[in-house]
């Protein structure tokens, strides 16, 4: 039963990559919010509720690189590389808090929040050390505009429909 679990969390982490890896394409067609949906999120957001804190990490750091080698997009460098960290921060946050914390509504929550922050804070600090070596400056503003005010549109995407997601899941889940 053990390696039967080990398989199905397998095959979700690989679904969500996959996800991860082609939605961008969808929101790429509309230029003006498609990059603001922040589209490689929610499936990495959701690997790591659903399969837990190592498939979320593997898949988040392993996805932006892996377009970003086989398609340009994101740019390698800076963009790419900071986006590895901070996906596989969403990844593991989310699964290790939801792990600890009561099955509750408000775990989700919770979790989800807090792994959306630090997410965001490890972003902002990796993409400071990539901009500061190559010799430009990353001050707050820029910060605020990459991580929060660009992104409001897909922030509120994440609140929304994360969580519903995530009880849908489980609740299919319960069934078998």
């Amino acid at each position: 039963m053990k390696n039967h679990l080990k398989i199905h969390k397998l095959v979700l982490a690989a679904m969500f990559a996959a996800l991860a890896y082609l939605l961008p394409f969808l929101t790429g067609q509309i230029p003006e919010i498609g990059a603001m949906l922040c589209p490689m999120h929610i499936p990495v957001l959701l690997c790591g509720f659903l399969c837990g804190w190592q498939w979320g990490a593997v898949v988040g750091f392993a996805v932006p690189l892996f377009r970003s080698v086989t398609l340009g997009m994101p740019p390698p460098f800076p963009t790419a590389f900071c986006m590895a960290f901070e996906l596989a921060c969403y990844g593991a946050v989310c699964g290790l808090l939801y792990r600890s914390l009561p099955k509750k509504k408000w775990a989700i929550y919770a979790s989800l929040i807090t792994a959306m922050l630090v997410g965001r804070i490890v972003w902002g600090a990796v993409m400071f050390l990539c901009v500061g070596m190559s010799g430009g400056s990353f001050g707050i503003a820029a910060f605020l505009g990459g991580a929060v005010t660009n992104a409001i549109p897909g922030i509120i995407a994440q609140i929304v429909l994360v969580p519903i997601l995530v009880m849908l899941a489980e609740k299919l889940n319960k069934r078998n």
